[in-house]
């Protein structure tokens, strides 16, 4: 079956990760078609917007599309990219699985977890204004309708995949609301999926768990912000950004991309690590149904990483970008 897939390179590091993920999964046995669309800085100096509305049509018409990092400015600047496409198309559920890969250094060893972040809401979705010169004002919004959905789709995905626990990260002690709404919602999801044991934790208390023992947990379910600083947390306990995929679903398309950022003091270097789009690009295969090539990605990924000959810096070798994604390939043919 051919699959039509929008194809964002991004800005800085964005088109040498995204052209190296593009030739893996061109190897892999699935009928893939690019349509290409830019959005970013790239789009904002060819057509005047960050966001052209050829690329939200794009994403609409073909329902998947796999994106580069995008320029995010720190402070000031345009708003960013990745809220705006998650809000306008509804894909509220950010998910980021955590897995050691081989030959990957990492202090931990047998972590196997996924991240469910809510994606629309909270005080990331940047609903923000200025009281007056010498003060701001970030309002958090919490629904029933945002907390029950991310939740459910953290227990169907545990029951789907044969996980067996549910962890809410939450701050309802002190936000007894917002963050209060989101737990009890997660309690009321948690009836219709009684083999899968659901409990929480106290967002500080689960950031010093996941450092002193992360394996003990399984799936974790969060806000937006929370879920956003802890699975970059979690991706650091297997090996850093580098190897750490993403995926923004929601009910009418999905978004696969790497967590990291956009790096532009290394654009165009063919230095950083490939990896975190290419197992993006996994997560994209199979969310198409196309499981048996993105099984021989993985075997690939994995035996490349196992020999250790193609290795980027960042996992202690001297291997560029598109030379790894060569290594990858070879091992498809």
């Amino acid at each position: 079956m051919r699959h039509v897939v929008t194809l964002i390179p991004g800005d800085g590091i964005g088109p040498e990760v995204i052209a190296a993920a593009r030739r893996v999964l061109e190897a892999s046995g699935a009928e893939l078609e690019w349509e290409v669309v830019e959005a970013g800085e790239t789009a904002l100096q060819k057509c005047g917007s960050v966001l052209p509305s050829e690329v939200l049509e794009s994403i609409r018409r073909n329902k998947v599309a796999l994106k580069g990092p995008i320029t995010t400015p720190v402070g000031t600047g345009f708003r960013s990219v990745n809220v705006a496409l998650r809000k306008e198309l509804d894909l509220y559920a950010n998910v980021r699985p955590v897995r050691n890969l081989p030959n990957v250094p990492s202090r931990y060893q047998g972590i196997d977890l996924v991240v469910f972040r809510e994606n629309t809401e909270d005080l990331y979705a940047g609903v923000e204004h200025t009281v007056d010169e010498d003060a701001a004002e970030s309002i958090k919004i919490i629904t029933r309708k945002g907390s029950e959905r991310i939740a459910r789709a953290a227990f169907e995905y545990a029951r789907k995949k044969g996980r067996r626990r549910v962890t809410a990260g939450h701050k309802a002690n002190i936000l007894k609301l917002t963050d209060g709404l989101f737990l009890r919602c997660f309690y009321e999801v948690a009836k219709d999926y009684p083999e899968i044991e659901a409990d929480d934790r106290i967002v500080d208390n689960l950031s010093m768990q996941l450092v002193q023992k992360p394996e003990q947990y399984d799936v974790l379910v969060l806000p937006n912000l929370y879920g956003d600083i802890l699975s970059d947390l979690c991706a650091g306990l297997v090996g850093g950004l580098g190897v750490a995929p993403g995926a923004n679903l929601g009910e009418e398309a999905a978004v696969f991309e790497p967590i990291h950022g956009s790096a532009p003091k290394y654009a165009g270097q063919n230095k950083v690590n490939p990896l975190a789009t290419i197992l993006s690009g996994v997560m994209m295969l199979e969310h198409l149904g196309e499981n048996e090539a993105a099984s021989r990605v993985m075997e690939a990924i994995n035996a490349v990483l196992a020999e250790g000959r193609y290795l980027t810096y960042d996992l202690g070798g001297s291997a560029g970008t598109q030379e790894m994604a060569d290594a990858i390939v070879r091992r498809l043919e």
